[in-house]
């Protein structure tokens, strides 16, 4: 049986409808109101607020003043229309002041996958596709229908531009932010800027050591040779048997933003004497 907090306001208006599975546990002060359900071993611990249509998997923690579902912030979408809600999967952490807001369609909510950890006052926005064990450092702002792929992890104070598309086991660096699709396994570095391969992150997943060389040669292709993309692209379609370069083909054949380019070779200017 779910325990609620007596204090906790579980609505019970006109179109309010919440289901709780066994053991979930909803903390002081927490307000649930329109079609919400939430499955066993989730707890939110206290002052959550979650708006339906909203689905909340198993063993989720959510810590307080999180903001789940509530209406997009999107001047042409009507705040009362409730649309396709918000999805979440299990195992997700949400800390303090986590906002996700949901669908501005009536076919795909806004979702969230596995075992994703939203530290504080992180935000994704309308129409988000976040997939699984990503990590959302502080401050972190995810744009409307920006998707993540797996294994993503942003740095603290990082912003993510609308339709922007994140490739697997990229990882972006604090305080920077982009416009344009970033590559899987790649690192922001600056402003629309890929820097390196995210060698580290892809010994950690268990990757072998040819599936990391093949992607260190694509990066080359992509990033060092200073060749005209659709030139590295060629380039590595010669090499489709071999599947980390495959997925680094369908990625960039799918973009619609573009891509982020390589650093600027910094050339000082001449001083004056």
């Amino acid at each position: 049986m779910a325990h609620v907090h007596p204090t906790a306001q579980i609505m019970d208006g006109e179109g309010d409808d919440v289901e709780l599975a066994d053991d979930v546990v909803i903390g002081p002060h927490c307000v649930l109101g329109g079609r919400v359900r939430i499955g066993a071993g989730t707890r939110l611990i206290g002052h959550v607020y979650g708006q339906g249509p909203l689905t909340i998997g198993e063993a989720n923690t959510v810590y307080p003043f999180a903001c789940l579902g509530f209406a997009p912030q999107d001047l042409k979408w009507d705040p009362d229309d409730t649309g396709a809600g918000l999805e979440i999967g299990d195992r997700n952490t949400f800390r303090e002041t986590v906002t996700i807001h949901r669908a501005t369609s009536h076919d795909t909510p806004t979702t969230i996958g596995d075992d994703n950890y939203f530290m504080a006052v992180s935000h994704a926005g309308h129409d988000c596709r976040v997939g699984d064990g990503c990590v959302l450092a502080n401050n972190v702002a995810l744009g409307g229908h920006v998707e993540l792929e797996d294994r993503v992890t942003i740095g603290g104070a990082t912003v993510i531009h609308q339709f922007v598309r994140i490739g697997r086991g990229a990882m972006l660096s604090g305080g920077v932010g982009t416009g344009l699709d970033v590559p899987p396994f790649c690192t922001l570095t600056g402003i629309n800027v890929v820097g390196s391969l995210n060698v580290i992150g892809l010994r950690r997943s268990g990757m072998s050591r040819d599936e990391i060389n093949d992607l260190r040669w694509a990066y080359r292709q992509m990033y060092r040779e200073h060749r005209h993309p659709k030139e590295a692209i060629d380039t590595l379609r010669e090499y489709t048997d071999r599947p980390r370069i495959a997925e680094i083909i369908a990625f960039i054949e799918s973009t619609s933003r573009g891509l982020c380019s390589r650093p600027r070779k910094y050339t000082p200017r001449n001083s004056r004497t």
